[in-house]
């Protein structure tokens, strides 16, 4: 994890960069969260819910998986998610806080972030659920910033 001090605007230029050298890609469809109890673990991955889940989390409770959305599944409940993959010699720190605050900023929107971890591509991901509603205009949002970093 990085760690230096940064005044804000350093930071915004920093975080543009990261944003050009990122790789962004949108899954395609709809996706949504599906619980199970604690119990269920880890016999209810047998089912087709393993090959088709981006993540798995869990609580005291339950755990919860991030899944493509069935059809029935209710438009408030479904969220578009966009996939970045970070350059592994551009600190990335404060990324998230970043690029959330400007999303909420600009679109009125709250998102969810899962990171991952992935050696053979960069280091850290992260999975971005946006609201359907707002999808559209999130990611003009987040390509815009990968092309004005690019010029930073």
């Amino acid at each position: 994890m990085d760690i230096s001090p940064e005044t804000p605007e350093q930071t915004r230029r920093r975080l543009l960069r990261v944003m050009a050298h990122a790789r962004v890609d949108v899954l395609p469809g709809d996706h949504t969260f599906a619980e199970f109890p604690m119990a269920q673990f880890p016999a209810h991955l047998a089912s087709s819910l393993a090959s088709s889940a981006l993540a798995l989390v869990r609580d005291q409770d339950v755990w919860s998986a991030l899944l493509p959305a069935p059809a029935q599944t209710p438009a408030q409940d479904c969220c578009a998610v966009v996939c970045v993959h970070f350059a592994p010699d551009i600190p990335n720190s404060g990324f998230v806080g970043w690029l959330a605050s400007e999303l909420k900023q600009q679109l009125g929107t709250g998102v969810f972030v899962v990171c991952g971890q992935n050696s053979a591509d960069g280091g850290i991901f992260d999975y971005w659920g946006i609201p359907r509603g707002v999808a559209a205009q999130a990611i003009q949002i987040i390509h815009g910033m990968q092309t004005r970093g690019a010029s930073a």
